[in-house]
């Protein structure tokens, strides 16, 4: 091969690969609410898989598939974890290639978890994390091939808390960043929920996602205000969910109140609910049952919202 072609092909060979990294960013432009100065440090966790604690610097990873096959659509991901770790490949990074093979680009959210110890309000912290992840999604739409009218919200578990709580407290503007990014809406344009912890009522909700959030806050009006079925209205953005009837960490009546509750508000929405999967089975590539088919299910839904 002549010396000139050679270096060609691999110039464009190092495009390809360089096109395929996930672009890095800090999810702030300048001062980090609700932080304090701490001697905290983010640990990684890599076994079956990766596990995330500690996030002190919030950031998002962003997956965007060819533009060729680009649908414009685009999914600000909130993996799952209790409030207390990050299960950041098996909710997060999978998912974001997953939406990617369909043409929809993935943006991982690495948010805050609460802590006493690095933060000021531990109990706001992850919403005004996701507000803000919404905000900068927007603010380089134009550049990712994203369309503005087309950014959704995703989440597994305790992650499908956080995301249900920007979908129905996107416009308190108390919470997060007051004078970051001006202007630009929170709110997002449609909603998918994996087995989500949605209430923090006792009778029924995971008592680990609502003690890690809420920490020492007890007073009852937090108790009140993320118990998200109760917040819905219609403004709340069109919503899919899926969840498990075997689900013994978090129990089905989370998506049947908030399906319950969107249905009664005049909400677009959809609901799977599968006889068996338990929790947590993310992509289930390696595990049987009808869950599996909540995948296809999602995609068809984000198209018909075209319709």
């Amino acid at each position: 091969m002549k010396p000139f072609l050679f270096f060609v092909l691999m110039g464009l060979s190092m495009t390809t690969i360089a096109q395929e990294q996930p672009i890095r960013m800090p999810l702030y432009e300048g001062e980090i609410p609700y932080a304090k100065t701490s001697e905290m440090k983010e640990e990684v966790d890599k076994n079956e898989i990766v596990v995330v604690r500690n996030v002190v610097d919030p950031m998002v990873e962003v997956f965007l598939p060819a533009r060729r096959s680009s649908t414009g659509h685009a999914v600000v991901i909130c993996p799952g974890g209790g409030y207390g770790v990050l299960a950041y490949d098996w909710e997060g990074l999978d998912m974001a290639k997953w939406l990617n093979s369909h043409g929809i680009a993935g943006i991982v959210l690495k948010y805050r978890l609460p802590s006493g110890i690095s933060q000021t309000e531990p109990h706001l912290v992850p919403l005004s994390d996701a507000k803000e992840a919404i905000k900068l999604v927007r603010e380089n739409a134009d550049a990712w091939g994203i369309a503005k009218d087309k950014i959704g919200v995703m989440g597994f578990s305790a992650g499908g808390h956080l995301a249900s709580s920007l979908a129905t407290h996107f416009d308190d503007k108390e919470i997060g960043a007051l004078d970051s990014r001006a202007g630009v809406s929170t709110r997002p344009d449609f909603v998918l929920l994996g087995y989500p912890v949605i209430s923090f009522d006792p009778s029924f909700t995971h008592s680990g996602s609502r003690n890690n959030l809420l920490q020492e806050t007890k007073e009852a009006k937090w108790v009140d205000y993320f118990s998200n079925e109760k917040h819905v209205t219609e403004s709340t953005p069109p919503t899919f969910l899926f969840h498990s009837q075997d689900d013994a960490g978090v129990p089905v009546a989370h998506s049947l109140r908030f399906y319950e509750a969107l249905t009664e508000a005049g909400v677009l929405a959809e609901m799977h609910l599968y006889p068996k999967g338990g929790h947590g089975y993310a992509l289930s590539i390696n595990k049987e049952g009808t869950q599996k088919g909540w995948m296809e299910s999602c995609i068809k839904w984000i198209k018909s919202l075209e319709d």
